[in-house]
Parts: C-alpha cells; sequence; structure tokens
C-alpha cells in the first residue's frame, strides 16, 4: 500500500484533539477561532464545522482564498499586512468577513488611500514574544494607532491580537501557565488603558501550549490555537499533550541497519520532516520513533530518535534490542518535532487512518 514517506493522520484523534479544545472554549464562554496554518486541509476543516466552529483563522492571504472558497465566511489573516496583496485583500472582504492584522503605523497610512472594502483590523500587540506586533507597553502609540484607524471609511477597529510564542521555548505547566498569565495581565492592563476612550476591544490570543493547559481565559473574548489538531514532539517536550494525542506521523521506509552504529536508515529526509529541531538529553533531535503494525503507529520507542537529516536520508538512533526486530523494507513511524512544518513540506496530502 506504502512506498515512500507518508503523511498519516490518525483520524479519531485528530477529532478527538479538535472536539477538545471547542468543548474547552465553550465552557469558557470564549469564541474559537482555530487556526488552519497547521493543517490546511478542506476535509479536516469539516470536522472543525461538525463541532460548530464558524469562524478561523489562517496565516496567508492564498490560505484565505482557499478557504473562503470553500464555504468558510469569517476568516482572520494573522500575519502583518503585506501591501503588495491588497487587491487579493479588497476582493475577499468584498465576499466574506475578512479580518486583518496591523503592526505598524505605515500600514495604516497604506490603508487609508488603498482599502476599498469593510475590512476588520486588529493591531497585533507583542507581550514578550518579540517576533511583530506594537510593544504592549506602549499606551500611547495603540492610542494614536486606533484614532487614525478609526478614521478609515473601510476599517472597522477590532481589538488587540497576540501569540504568546514564548510558551513554546520553555517546559512543564506551571513555567507556561506564568507566561500565559504575565502576557495577559499586560494585554488587559492595556485594554483598561484604552476603553474609555474605545468601546467593545476584544482580546484575541493564540497559542497551543496555553490553550491547552489553561483552565480559564479570564480576560479573553476569542482563542486561535492551531497546532493542537496534530501536537507534535514539540508540544510533548513542553507538556501541552501526552504522546496518544500526537495524531500526525510520517510513515518511511528503513532502507538500511547498522547494528553496530545503533542507527537504522529510513527514506525520510529534511524534504519531509523539515529541520525544525527539538532537545533530548541535551541531543538534537529531529522527531521521536514508533512501531508500525500495518495499521496503525504504537507507542514511542524509548531511546529512540531522529539524529540527523539529510535531503531524502534519515538516520535514527535506536537500541540495539529494536534494531534487531528490523530489516530493510520494514516501515517506522516518525513523530515530527514540529507538526506544522512537516505537514507543509509533505503539501499536506494526508493519508487518513
Amino acid at each position: 500500500m506504502f512506498s515512500v514517506p507518508t503523511l498519516i493522520v490518525n483520524e479519531a484523534q485528530c477529532k478527538a484533539n479538535i472536539k477538545f479544545m471547542a468543548k474547552k472554549a465553550a465552557a469558557n464562554n470564549v469564541v474559537f477561532r482555530p487556526h488552519f496554518k497547521t493543517h490546511q486541509d478542506i476535509r479536516i476543516g469539516e470536522w472543525f464545522r461538525n463541532e460548530s466552529v464558524n469562524c478561523i483563522t489562517v496565516s496567508s492571504v492564498r490560505m484565505a482564498i482557499l478557504f473562503a472558497d470553500n464555504g468558510w465566511k469569517d476568516i482572520t489573516i494573522a500575519f502583518p499586512l503585506n501591501f503588495h496583496e491588497i487587491d487579493s485583500i479588497n476582493e475577499l472582504a468584498a465576499i466574506i468577513n475578512l479580518n486583518i492584522i496591523i503592526t505598524n503605523e505605515e500600514s495604516i497610512d497604506f490603508l487609508k488611500t488603498n482599502l476599498k472594502t469593510k475590512t476588520g483590523v486588529f493591531i497585533e500587540t507583542d507581550c514578550g514574544y518579540h517576533r511583530t506586533g506594537v510593544d504592549v507597553e506602549k499606551t500611547e502609540v495603540f492610542k494614536k494607532m486606533i484614532t487614525e484607524i478609526c478614521k478609515i471609511e473601510n476599517c472597522r477597529f477590532k481589538g488587540l491580537l497576540a501569540h504568546f510564542g514564548n510558551t513554546y521555548s520553555v517546559t512543564g505547566k506551571q513555567q507556561v501557565l506564568d507566561i500565559y498569565s504575565q502576557s495577559l495581565k499586560k494585554l488587559n492592563k492595556l485594554k483598561d488603558g484604552l476603553k474609555n476612550e474605545y468601546e467593545n476591544i476584544l482580546i484575541s490570543i493564540g497559542d497551543t501550549p496555553s490553550c491547552s493547559l489553561t483552565d480559564s481565559f479570564e480576560g479573553v473574548d476569542e482563542i486561535r490555537p492551531g497546532n493542537f489538531a496534530f501536537y507534535d514532539v514539540q508540544q510533548l517536550f513542553i507538556g501541552s499533550c501526552v504522546q496518544e494525542q500526537i495524531a500526525l506521523y510520517l510513515l518511511c521506509p528503513v532502507v538500511d541497519v547498522f547494528p553496530e552504529r545503533d542507527e537504522i536508515v529510513v527514506y525520510g529526509g529534511a524534504v519531509h520532516l523539515s529541520k525544525d529541531s527539538a532537545m533530548l538529553n541535551n541531543e538534537r533531535i529531529f522527531g521521536l520513533t514508533a512501531r508500525w503494525n500495518g495499521k496503525k503507529r504504537g507507542c514511542i520507542i524509548p531511546d529512540s530518535f531522529v539524529k540527523s537529516l539529510s535531503q531524502e536520508h534519515g538516520i535514527i538512533k535506536m537500541p540495539k534490542t529494536e534494531i534487531a526486530k528490523i530489516k530493510p523494507g520494514d516501515f517506522i513511524a516518525v513523530l515530527p518535532t514540529h507538526s506544522c512544518l512537516t505537514a507543509s513540506e509533505m503539501k499536506h496530502n494526508y493519508c487518513f487512518v
């Protein structure tokens, strides 16, 4: 049935992950606007719709068009405004409820003369991750930006959008929750400083570790996690999930076995898994491994991991007792370090089991 590296989705587990987050959002009375950049798949999108999801997040205009063409009518593009795509943004905003994010005053000046269709606008807010966004401490900058946004006929100011991406660099529930609570406190302090002049400011947050581990979304209006649909080794090491919740893996043919080196080689390299890595016992790894029984993967093999990747080759470190059970022509399941990038490398071409 399989002959080349194949991206496998455990359908039941993926659906369970989606239901888990949808129920958590509903219990906390927050809008669930999941990020679809992880899976980018129409079929999986329908699984979200089955959990009463009617608004989504994407990371590009192209992705927004893909899902708009498949019936999604309320979409936030959670990536800073790219001036060169304004024509597509105008066309899209004419047929759906579209939100964009801005991160600087130059974007506002651009929208004044180039935004032709009613569009929601969030200001991305940097709460400490330091990727993009306006520094959460600069209240006066936000006031100036919001005032200018509200002057633009086709802009509807929506609120403050943040990604607590620094949760990805810690391990353990408490460290994640500390970043979450500190970042949310800063966001709500900013909102308090703005609410006398601006009404109905939404707080939109989205990172899988925080959304997976917190029990309360008090002070939040909307959540936008994405990776949780599949989870991965990074999330496992952070503590966001347990191994049974990882719903995506790359099925790789074994092409050579080296017992003397405690290594096997698989057809499955950087062009399949990406080169995103994680640290395990002070060693950089590119995935964990599990046996394949012909229908599904088993538990993670202890002390086994993807040691290195070249373009098509993956070198897996494995105990001799496990190597003795493996021969060329077998298959090994590789749990990716970062499922979003592995799915992208594999062009979101899934096999559902």
